[in-house]
């Protein structure tokens, strides 16, 4: 009888216990403190990391209780990513669903090798406070949007966006030192056809050598990116780089036409990153005139119009 009431007395201290420890790890920090501080969900952060940050940062009394009290409210796959105006004052709870509702900014990736167009439909689904005007207004920067994840302001207007990713470009592009001859804007130009044709980065530079030797001799650049370019949002594939060309695609009148036009077309076909931006202004030293890519996404380089029909044959293009 003595071991069972010693045993009920352990379990009620211990529930005593856990409750003191729920209770004070789920109170606020300091509940007089009413002062905010701007809170970072970075993308891709899981709770434990999340729960870890907000006790750094002193937000939170316990990170176990946190990530436990996440987890008892379901709440743990609606938090956003983005920033969050959090105050010490605040509650565990509080804290956990503000996570949910509250953010402030809210994180926008731009892959390397989108055009302006492109950049819009990303903007249009991730920001309220997009329109349909912002759409010529990214275009006029084709080329010069620097790809990146962004944490953008959910009331951001056009102006605002624009200048983000525009300084982002002048500030990456500033650090590159040109090897060629060409204008910075060539160098743009030539690196939005780069981004577009070379899978791999150890591909980059010898693609720009290639396109770069064509220039030197006057030859045209027979860039089937271009061509895609210039015919715009195919809606029988749906997308913006249509993937089976034509003969009559490669026709098209266009001065993006890098089949009927000799030297660079008249502007960036898309917003290029930082290693085909390297590549265009730091060449490979070759002499090669010719590459295709064969089924496995592989690279092939010919000097010669000859090897180039033999690697034609060979990979079965």
């Amino acid at each position: 009888m003595k071991r069972f009431i010693v045993a009920i007395v352990l379990i009620g201290l211990a529930i005593l216990i856990m409750l003191a420890w729920w209770n004070n790890g789920t109170a606020p920090v300091n509940a007089n403190d009413k002062s905010y501080i701007l809170f970072v969900v970075p993308q891709g952060s899981g709770i434990r990391a999340i729960s870890n940050d907000l006790k750094e940062q002193k937000l939170i009394r316990d990170d176990v209780v946190f990530f436990l009290l996440v987890k008892q409210l379901g709440i743990d796959k609606k938090i956003q990513a983005g920033d969050f105006r959090l105050s010490p004052s605040m509650s565990a709870e509080e804290i956990a669903k503000s996570l949910t509702t509250g953010t402030l900014d809210i994180w926008v990736t731009i892959p390397e090798g989108k055009r302006s167009e492109e950049i819009a439909d990303i903007l249009k689904s991730k920001l309220p406070t997009y329109d349909e005007t912002w759409r010529d207004e990214l275009v006029a920067y084709e080329g010069h949007l620097f790809p990146d994840t962004y944490l953008i302001p959910k009331d951001a207007t056009a102006d605002q966006v624009i200048s983000l990713l525009r300084n982002t470009f002048d500030e990456r592009f500033s650090k590159i030192e040109n090897h060629t001859s060409l204008t910075p804007e060539e160098i743009v130009i030539l690196a939005s056809m780069i981004e577009r044709e070379a899978r791999h980065d150890v591909d980059r530079p010898l693609v720009s050598s290639v396109m770069q030797n064509r220039l030197q001799r006057g030859m045209a650049l027979d860039i089937d990116a271009t061509i895609q370019y210039a015919l715009g949002y195919s809606s029988q594939e749906k997308t913006w780089w249509k993937k089976n060309l034509t003969l009559q695609d490669l026709n098209i009148n266009s001065l993006y036409n890098t089949y009927d036009n000799p030297g660079l077309p008249p502007g960036p076909i898309c917003n290029p990153g930082m290693n085909a931006l390297q590549a265009a202004a730091n060449p490979a030293d070759t002499d090669y005139l010719f590459y295709i890519t064969d089924k496995s996404g592989i690279n092939r380089y010919a000097r010669t119009n000859e090897e180039h029909n033999a690697n034609i044959k060979k990979y079965g293009l």
